[in-house]
This record gives structure tokens, sequence and C-alpha cells, in this order.
């Protein structure tokens, strides 16, 4: 059966998890399928924790029932806990890869970054075949200036990469910007 996959992207603080949030909203009422939010993200600061709590409210005060997955590594070992009519929302990609990545030694070696964008990779296909729909959000961080640091210069193409495989996989991809949601991938609705 073919699963459905939508990539969500935009600038910090853009609208796209949102945006993302009502997507799912949206196609629960319609198939009648569970919500389900995997959370990369981790309150690593003042700022972070409040974005956290934000969207867990906004999640609360929904009308629909999100059960909550925090998972800041190991995407893959989420697979098995989603069945066919599930709608995931993960938010987002762009922390997924920043845990993973630097909070590693072993981020200059390229055969860590294989294995890592590899592991991510399996991740996302294991839980779109495990679900009804899959929603990623990720930041478009690769529009601006990256600086000369090897790290981040790195960083960037492993998250460029990642981009094109989702795109490639998506029956639909949205780049927000302002709130607004531009259509960028599937078909075209009037």
């Amino acid at each position: 059966m073919a699963r459905k996959l939508i990539f969500v992207t935009g600038g910090v603080r853009s609208g796209k998890s949102s945006f993302a949030e009502e997507l799912a909203m949206h196609t629960a009422s319609i198939t009648g399928g569970p919500l389900h939010y995997i959370a990369a993200g981790q309150a690593s600061d003042d700022e972070m924790l409040f974005r956290i709590k934000r969207h867990q409210k906004d999640r609360d005060e929904s009308g629909f029932n999100w059960t909550t997955w925090e998972k800041p590594t190991a995407l893959h070992e989420l697979s098995e806990s989603f069945k066919q009519n599930d709608i995931i929302l993960l938010d987002c990609l762009t922390t997924l890869l920043n845990n993973e990545f630097f909070h590693s030694e072993s981020f200059n070696n390229r055969e860590f970054q294989h294995e890592l964008i590899y592991s991510i990779k399996e991740g996302i296909i294991q839980i779109l075949n495990a679900c009804d729909t899959l929603i990623i959000v990720s930041n478009e961080v690769l529009n601006d200036f990256l600086g000369e640091s090897e790290l981040v210069l790195t960083y960037g193409k492993l998250l460029g990469h990642l981009h094109q495989f989702i795109t490639q996989l998506a029956e639909e991809a949205y780049l927000v910007e302002a709130g607004v949601p531009v259509k960028m991938k599937g078909e075209q609705t009037a």
C-alpha cells in the first residue's frame, strides 16, 4: 500500500510547525487515523523550553488527541510503534540531525557521516512504511551564509542531502515563509 510523505520546510519561526500541525489534523479528520507527534527537540535553554511548551499547548488545545514521542536521536527505534492508519508529524529534521551530528566526537569522519545519513533515511522509510501519512518538518538553513567552519559546512551538506532525499519521496512539499505556505511539489489546487 502506498504511503504519503509530506515535507514542510521554512525559515526559523516561519510558521512551518503550525502549518504542519494543521495538515496533520486535517488528514486525521478525513481518515480518522490517530495523531502522533515525534518531538526531536530538547530543552537546552529557556527559549527552546518555551517553544516546546508552546507547541505542546497548541496540540493540547487543538481538539485532537496527540500521542507524543520524545525522540531526539535514533529515529528508527520508533518504527515498530505505529499502525497503518496513523498520521505522524516529525518536528523537526534539522534538530534530529543536530542532535546526532554535533554530539559526536566523530562528526568529521566521513564514515560516521555516511552511517548517520543512512540511519536517518532508514528511520524515515521504516516509519513511512508503518503509517498512513508522515509529515516531516525541517528548517531551511541552507539559504543563509553558513560561514567558513568546516563543521557547519558539513552539517549544511548533510541537511541538504536529507532534504533532497525527502523531497524525492514526498508527494507534497511546502515552503512556509511569514506564515504563508507555498506548495513546491504536488498537485496544485484551485
